[in-house]
C-alpha cells in the first residue's frame, strides 16, 4: 500500500465493488465540489491502492458508476426505467452528488406528471371537465371514447390522441385538434367550424354531414377519409392529403386546395365554386357532375 499524493489532472484507477474504472481527478472534483469524491481526491486526504495495478477500492455496487462518472464528465442524467433512477439515487446519495440528486429528482417528478397526465378518462370525466371555463385535453389519450352530442366548443385537444373517438353530432365549433392523431374517428354531423386540424391525422376518418365551414385543415392527413356531403366551404385545405378521399356532394365553396393531394379523390358533384385550385393535379381525380364556377384553375393538370 502506498500514499496518493495526485495532482489534479492525474489519472485514476477506481474499483468500485469489483467493477474497474479509469477516469481523472478532474472529473472527480469539478463538477460537484462538495462531494465526497471531490473530498477524496481533493490531495488533502491520503487514499490507499490495492495491490491490484494501483485501482483505489470503494466498496460500493459499481452497476450504475458509469452513469455517476457520466454525470460528472457531461452534467447528463441518463434515461433509465424507473426503478433504475431509484438505484442511481441511491448512489448519489452515498456520494454526495448534489446536482445529480436534483436532476433525478426533477426527471422523476417529471415522469409523474407525464402519468398523471395520461390517466384515462370516462365520458363522465370529460363531461365534468367541460362544465369548467377553460378545457384544455393536450396531448391526452381519449382513444376509443364516446363523446358524440357534447358540447366541445372551443376545447383544446391539440397533441391527443384521439384514435376511433365518437364525435358524432357534437358541438366542436373553434376547437383545436393540431397535430392529433384522430385516425379511424367519427365526426359524422359533428359541428366543426373554425376549428384547427393543422397537422392532423385524420386518415379514415368518418366526417360525412360535418360541418367543417372555414375549418383548418392544412398539412392534415386525409386519406381514405370520408367527407361525403361535408360543409367545407372557405376551408383551408392547403397541402392536405385527400388520396382516396370520398368527398362525393361536398360543399367546397371559396375552398383553398393549394398544393392539396387529390389522387384517385371522389369529388363527383362537388359544389367548387370559387375554390382556389391553381396547378393542382386533378387527372386520377372522379369529378362527374362537379361545379367549377369561378374557380381559379389556373395551371390545373387534368
Amino acid at each position: 500500500m502506498k500514499n496518493l499524493q495526485s495532482d489534479l489532472s492525474s489519472v485514476v484507477r477506481l474499483n468500485i465493488g469489483g467493477k474497474k474504472f479509469c477516469t481523472t481527478t478532474d472529473t472527480l472534483t469539478q463538477r460537484e465540489p462538495d462531494s465526497m469524491l471531490a473530498a477524496m481526491f481533493s490531495g488533502r486526504h491520503t487514499l490507499c491502492q490495492d495491490s491490484d495495478k494501483g485501482y483505489v477500492f470503494v466498496d460500493r455496487d459499481g452497476k450504475h458508476f458509469r452513469h455517476i462518472l457520466n454525470w460528472l464528465r457531461d452534467g447528463v442524467v441518463p434515461t433509465l426505467e424507473e426503478y433504475q433512477y431509484s438505484e442511481l439515487l441511491r448512489e448519489a446519495e452515498y456520494y454526495q452528488l448534489l446536482g445529480l440528486i436534483d436532476g433525478i429528482n426533477a426527471v422523476l417528478n417529471e415522469k409523474k406528471e407525464v402519468d398523471e397526465f395520461h390517466t384515462e378518462l370516462t365520458r363522465t370525466d370529460i363531461i365534468k371537465c367541460i362544465q369548467s371555463e377553460k378545457v384544455r385535453f393536450r396531448g391526452v389519450n381519449l382513444s376509443g371514447l364516446d363523446l358524440s352530442k357534447l358540447d366541445l366548443s372551443y376545447v383544446d385537444f391539440s397533441y391527443a390522441c384521439l384514435k376511433n373517438v365518437f364525435f358524432s353530432r357534437a358541438n366542436l365549433q373553434c376547437a383545436k385538434f393540431r397535430d392529433v392523431d384522430a385516425e379511424a374517428s367519427i365526426f359524422h354531423n359533428a359541428t366543426l367550424r373554425e376549428c384547427e386540424f393543422t397537422g392532423a391525422n385524420l386518415r379514415g376518418a368518418l366526417l360525412a354531414g360535418a360541418c367543417l365551414q372555414s375549418a383548418n385543415l392544412q398539412d392534415a392527413c386525409l386519406v381514405d377519409s370520408s367527407l361525403c356531403g361535408a360543409d367545407l366551404r372557405t376551408a383551408h385545405l392547403q397541402n392536405a392529403d385527400l388520396t382516396n378521399a370520398n368527398l362525393e356532394g361536398a360543399v367546397l365553396e371559396g375552398a383553398n386546395l393549394k398544393g392539396a393531394k387529390l389522387n384517385n379523390a371522389n369529388l363527383k358533384g362537388a359544389n367548387l365554386q370559387r375554390a382556389y385550385l391553381s396547378h393542382l393535379n386533378l387527372r386520377y381525380t372522379h369529378l362527374e357532375g362537379a361545379r367549377f364556377d369561378g374557380a381559379n384553375t389556373v395551371g390545373v393538370i387534368r
